[in-house]
């Protein structure tokens, strides 16, 4: 099967990086790669898959790489002008969104008026404006697949299912992190060293610091909701630490359809870019005779109170839950910068729902500056 040129929104992270091998090993033609700073990863990645455009979020970057880059016929531009052509390219079919944070919510919009295939990975985008990006998605006829694995594992439990009134449930699973078992006065003095060290999946910086808050599961939680369009009753998390099942759905008649395999970002990406079809995988198989016993726990949310502040924003509505990502997002940051420490990123996220009002019924701009004030609380 022939898969469409794509366009990778934050390549030299983890998830872009793994989504440029997967391109690889499908032949796959790259029209576009924009980065935040890296610009020797990115002038690495523009060689080897020669892009008509690269983009670097700081104007300091992009001169850079636009001086490396002189002897090629590449063009680079830079900020969220930059960002927004690369995600609306003509030649590109599937745009795969893994920048971080809120920066990926104005590219995603544009890339779906412009009626791409989404491979969405910036989980942040729905947790902070989900109805009006699955509006924009509905009205304009664009097409969101979910590269989270936990997403993708539901959306392919979901294949066949010809009405959502036959889902009792979705079940999120989650590793619990580096730190499941302990308590919240045992965390006071975790160090970020020790927050990296996650027990299945290797990931960036600030997701794996979000799985070992569990504040991760909380924003998977809201995702869920909104690309499901189910209400948080129907969604439930399960602590299952050796992270071979990555999802599960319950359906009304007592059936749990469960989503195996090993933990790869690349099995995800992959069905991102050839859904509906199934391709082999550079991936290795799962071996169910090795993997050992599947295990489930109940999440801790009093030791690891993000998930239930996750819970409660979503509950309010409006632009909680964008003041809950701003919040953590300013809060992870401080943490990687030694600055405060691992509870307090928790109690960082309380004061912001505490302080920050909540505007019902957001626009776009309510929603962002929601964002700016919860990370303003977050930093006070």
């Amino acid at each position: 099967m022939k898969i469409g040129t794509i366009s990778i929104l934050g390549s030299t992270g983890s998830i872009g990086r793994q989504t440029l091998s997967v391109a690889e090993h499908l032949g796959v033609q790259v029209c576009a790669l924009t980065a935040s700073t890296n610009v020797d990863r990115m002038e690495e990645q523009a060689r080897k898959f020669r892009p008509k455009l690269c983009v670097m979020m700081e104007p300091e970057a992009a001169e850079e790489l636009q001086r490396r880059l002189r002897d090629t016929d590449i063009t680079v531009h830079c900020g969220m002008e930059g960002l927004i052509e690369a995600a609306t390219m003509k030649q590109a079919e599937t745009v795969i969104t893994a920048v971080m944070g809120m920066v990926g919510l104005r590219p995603t919009l544009a890339a779906i008026a412009a009626k791409k295939r989404i491979g969405l990975a910036n989980k942040e985008t729905l947790v902070c404006a989900g109805e009006l990006v699955m509006d924009a998605a509905q009205r304009h006829g664009a097409e969101i697949v979910p590269v989270d694995s936990e997403h993708s594992a539901i959306f392919q439990c979901l294949m066949g299912c010809r009405d959502r009134s036959e889902i009792r449930r979705l079940i999120l699973t989650a590793s619990g992190g580096p730190f499941y078992g302990k308590t919240f006065a045992e965390l006071e003095t975790i160090k970020k060293e020790d927050a990296f060290k996650h027990p299945t999946w290797t990931m960036g910086q600030k997701i794996t610091i979000d799985s070992a808050t569990m504040m991760n599961k909380g924003l998977e939680v809201i995702e869920a909701m909104r690309l499901y369009r189910l209400p948080l009753e129907k969604v439930d998390v399960v602590i299952h630490r050796s992270s071979i099942v990555h999802s599960m759905v319950e359906f009304c008649d007592g059936a749990i359809m469960a989503q195996l395999g090993v933990p790869d970002m690349r099995i995800p990406i992959q069905l991102a870019l050839t859904y509906p079809n199934r391709l082999p995988s550079p991936a290795r198989p799962l071996d169910l005779l090795s993997c050992g016993p599947l295990t489930f726990l109940p999440p801790d949310q009093e030791n690891f109170p993000c998930l239930k502040y996750a819970k409660e924003a979503v509950t309010t509505g409006g632009t909680a839950c964008a003041i809950l990502n701003g919040a953590n997002e300013a809060a992870v940051g401080q943490f990687l910068k030694d600055q405060i420490g691992f509870n307090d990123i928790a109690r960082k996220v309380r004061h912001a729902l505490d302080t920050v009002p909540v505007k019902m019924n957001p626009t776009l701009e309510d929603i962002l500056e929601a964002d700016r004030l919860a990370r303003a609380a977050a930093l006070s």
